[in-house]
């Protein structure tokens, strides 16, 4: 399961990136590949070739490139990033049309031993025709393999529409569904922190878990993305995909390997599992919201439709907190609280496991049962607070947290999710992807919220942006006598 060790080279290959010139290349691709290179795992012969609909040359793309390596990546070598960029190609292409310029591409891809990945950038929308393309133009090999970004489609039926298009041409074991949270060092960890800590293993269900949290918080806006993100909205940008995966990390079954196929099976039981929330009492399980003015990082900030700027007011939820149960014998009963949203007050990643409360006994009253954390970012960790005595006579108790960081970068490993995954795809390990049902799983559970609320006419709850969204989700909790992990810690 494990990414490339630090040490490993990988075989050369033509890494083929649709959507050159959007702001994921620029932003975490290119630069993910880079720090890869100048780690000494990709050989210098191995070529990045981007295309995009922009009328750019190869010299236009690199200085492109290296402006966004000189914003995202501290501390480039310049003669480093000058070795990459001679690695970098550009095709001026428009991969959905099958009647565009594809003689360029083709020229450059003169080397069938070599792997070829096709990462597509794009809009989810044109995956079917690019996959349709680079199959009639002769471009994939038996080694290819092709990289879908998220989100893959926007209901079950076009989720399903998109891996049956994709599918026609590639088989799913060449199919990369990316997620990057399953890339974080972090989420990886849980599988570790479970299966090889019996003690942990052992406390690891409905009869020592009261409940769990995951929590995904952001403190920005839109930040340019306002296109796309009205018309997707916080369930589908992150709790459809990020956080169903981390909770499928969290509640999973040993698996009989770490085997990618034995890893994925175990997911897509939690996924099957998930309880059917109520159509006609949605309210009781779901809370959407929507950030009104207020203060962010001490500065004011506007309100969602402010910021959108759009003709009419939009009814897109930029938060969302749930409640899900898993209907097996190990979780029945147990809550799941998954909660995202923009302008909240910290940025925050992170996995809160409540134990239950002790019971009253050889030190007295019982004690609130201690709270295991996996941070995801920043600073990812791993805390537990333990009961001790209290210095001094007597036996009054104190807890101390035992913890441990989750570092990577100080242990020379992996410091984006990208980075990892990108070379996954070169070796073809797809243990950290998504598999085509595990995608239509999630989706299954997902889209019955969405038809609600298309029949909802309330819309979502508003919040000041700054704070941790609106007072529903806080009461959805406290109806059950839980809490949110700031709350409990006030």
């Amino acid at each position: 399961m494990s990414h490339i060790a630090a040490s490993e080279r990988v075989d050369t290959f033509d890494y083929v990136i649709f959507g050159a010139t959007g702001d994921l290349t620029m932003r975490k691709l290119l630069p993910a590949l880079y720090r890869r290179f100048a780690a000494g795992q990709v050989p210098d012969d191995a070529r990045i070739v981007g295309t995009a609909r922009s009328p750019l040359d190869d010299k236009a793309w690199r200085e492109r490139a290296r402006q966004a390596l000189g914003e995202h990546v501290n501390d480039a070598d310049s003669s480093v990033v000058d070795r990459f960029l001679a690695m970098l190609r550009y095709v001026s292409l428009n991969g959905a049309d099958a009647n565009a310029h594809w003689d360029g591409l083709r020229s450059l891809l003169d080397r069938d031993d070599r792997v070829r990945v096709f990462y597509l950038a794009t809009a989810p929308a044109l995956y079917g025709d690019i996959a349709r393309n680079l199959d009639a133009k002769g471009l994939r090999t038996e080694t290819s393999r092709i990289v879908l970004e998220k989100p893959i489609g926007t209901d079950l039926d076009t989720a399903r529409r998109v891996n049956e298009d994709v599918g026609r041409y590639f088989p799913e074991n060449s199919i990369f569904r990316i997620d990057h949270y399953l890339g974080k060092e972090a989420v990886q960890n849980i599988i570790a922190l479970r299966f090889a800590n019996p003690m942990l293993e052992r406390m690891w269900d409905r009869q020592s878990v009261d409940y769990v949290q995951v929590t995904a918080a952001e403190t920005v806006g839109l930040e340019g993305r306002g296109g796309y993100y009205d018309g997707s909205g916080a369930l589908r940008d992150m709790i459809q995909n990020h956080l169903l995966q981390v909770l499928t990390v969290v509640a999973m079954e040993r698996p009989v390997s770490l085997d990618a196929d034995a890893l994925r099976d175990e997911k897509v039981r939690v996924l099957a599992s998930l309880k059917p929330l109520d159509r006609d009492d949605l309210g009781a399980s779901v809370v959407r919201g929507q950030y009104v003015e207020g203060t962010s990082g001490g500065k004011a900030v506007p309100a969602y439709n402010d910021e959108l700027d759009g003709e009419a007011p939009s009814r897109t939820e930029t938060f969302v907190a749930l409640r899900a149960e898993i209907d097996n014998a190990r979780w029945r009963g147990v809550p799941f609280y998954l909660r995202s949203g923009k302008r909240l007050p910290r940025k925050l990643t992170e996995i809160v496991v409540q134990f239950r409360a002790t019971e009253p006994g050889l030190f007295g009253d019982g004690h609130t049962g201690s709270r295991l954390v996996i941070r995801v970012q920043p600073d990812a960790s791993v805390t537990l607070p333990l009961f001790v005595k209290h210095p001094g006579n007597g036996f009054a108790l104190e807890e101390a947290d035992a913890s441990s960081r989750l570092d990577p970068g100080a242990a020379g490993g992996f410091q984006d999710a990208y980075e990892g995954l990108l070379l996954d795809a070169v070796k073809g390990n797809p243990a950290l992807f998504v598999r085509k049902d595990e995608t239509e799983a999630a989706w299954a559970w997902v889209t019955p919220i969405l038809e609600a609320w298309q029949r909802d006419e309330g819309g979502p709850d508003a919040y000041e942006a700054g704070t941790w969204g609106p007072a529903s989700a806080r009461h959805m909790l406290q109806r059950e006598g839980h809490a949110w992990a700031e709350d409990a810690a006030a």
